[in-house]
This record gives C-alpha cells, structure tokens and sequence, in this order.
C-alpha cells in the first residue's frame, strides 16, 4: 500500500490569539472534507493545543519543538511525554530557526529518539545556508541525516519525515525560491545517504517532503517535476484558503 503524502503545516508563533487559532483551525478542517490520500497536520504553538485537539478528527495536531526528557528542573520546556498527552501525532526537530538559536545535530538526535519511544512521528528539518559550486552543501546535508538520526532504530525509521528547507530559499532574506529541479536532486541524495546507513528495506516508505516558501503557486511543480511527497508549510498555512489549496493539489497530483 502506497503511503499517503503529507502536508503539515508550521504556524511559528502564530496567531496572536487562541480566538484567531480557533477560527483558522476550524477552517482548515472544513475545506478539506474530501482529502482521503493526503494527512494534514498543523503545528501549532504549544498554549494552543489543548484547545485545537477537541476540534477535528481530520487535521492531526504537531508540535513545533520537544524536550527530550520527562520531568525537571528545565525552566520553559515542554517535554514530549506532556506532548503525548494532548494527542500529538508529529513534531517539528531541528527547524533552521531552532538551529540559529544553537541547537545542534546531537541536541536533534537525543529529541528524535525520545518522540519516538512515544509514539510521535519526528518532522527532521535539514538544509543548507548557501550553495557553493564545490558542492559541498551535500556534506553539510549528510552530516546533519547521519548525526541526527544516529542510532535510530531501523524498525521505526520510516516512521520518521525528512523535510528539505534550504535556508537560502525561505524567509524575507531568500537569495531567490528553489526549483524543483534543486529539490529533486537533493531528494535523491538524501535518500542515498539513508540507504548507505539504513539499508533499502529499513527507508521504505519513508517521506522527504519540501519546505522552501510553499504556496499554492509552485506546489504542483514541486509535487510533479520534484516528486515531493508532501510539504512543511509557513506562511500560507495560517491562510485557510491558499492552505486548502495546497493540499487539494497534492491529494490530486499524479506522478
């Protein structure tokens, strides 16, 4: 059985008020009545989770960020067992926003292995910050697969999402959008470095999905020409219109 494509989206620190998270949620969920092949998933900041998980049996909740220990004396964090209990299917590791805040690959790694000893599925974030004629952004993306999952068990590693952001594509300072092209062949190099670690039989099913600037302009190229699997959405997912849109065009895009 094919594995169904995903589209999550990534709300940050929005929106101002849980009326408004309330408002764009239950949108969200009643656009996309018909979805059938596509999980939808939003991440939404963490003080409004308890509310939104009463709301849809269709769009599952993430989270955007997890502590990998339980309890403690760790001021601030929320742990992934509390994340658990709201009935939180997937969490968002190792974004490029939580990396310019420090956060390294061995940081990653500990919270991907503590997500899945629960149950909830690891969105793992990689990309590089440029592009050099050198290549060597590949080494830069590899380390970041190799150290990240290291030591992840082969029996659940398709249960964790890889979604590619190359950093220089997103956000106001973006050099220029990726193409699909560009997405593609990293796809495949991502799935030959798992397969290098991994073994073929321990990465099928796995989804590497696109994260760069998502909009309901260039998701069915993404979808067509770089066979992505699904998408991390930012901006456009807090718009319940363009966001329904991008998922109606990966639930009916064929390749």
């Amino acid at each position: 059985m094919q594995t169904k494509k995903i589209v999550v989206g990534n709300w940050k620190m929005n929106p101002a008020s849980l009326k408004e998270a309330l408002k764009t949620f239950t949108s969200i969920d009643k656009s996309i009545n018909k979805i059938k092949q596509t999980e939808v998933v939003v991440c939404a900041p963490f003080v409004y989770l308890e509310k939104l998980k009463k709301l849809s049996r269709k769009v599952k909740l993430g989270a955007q960020n997890a502590y990998p220990g339980d309890t403690g004396a760790v001021t601030g964090e929320v742990s992934v067992s509390m994340l658990s209990g709201l009935a939180v299917k997937y969490v968002i590791l190792g974004h490029s926003e939580r990396r310019a805040l420090g956060e390294t690959n061995a940081d990653v790694n500990k919270k991907i292995k503590s997500v899945l000893a629960k149950g909830i599925m690891p969105i793992l974030c990689v990309g590089e910050a440029s592009r050099d004629p050198e290549h060597s952004y590949l080494g830069f993306v590899k380390t970041q697969i190799e150290e990240c999952l290291d030591g992840v068990s082969k029996s659940i590693l398709n249960k964790v999402v890889i979604a590619y952001e190359p950093i220089w594509a997103i956000g106001k300072s973006a050099e220029r959008p990726a193409t699909p092209a560009e997405y593609l062949e990293m796809s495949i190099f991502i799935k030959k470095v798992l397969n290098d670690k991994f073994g073929a039989k321990s990465i099928e099913g796995m989804r590497i999905i696109y994260g760069g600037s998502t909009n309901p302009e260039n998701a069915l190229s993404f979808l067509i020409d770089g066979k992505a699997d699904g998408f991390l959405v930012g901006r456009d997912s807090l718009d319940p219109v363009k966001f329904a849109s991008i998922i109606t065009k990966t639930e009916n895009a064929k390749y």
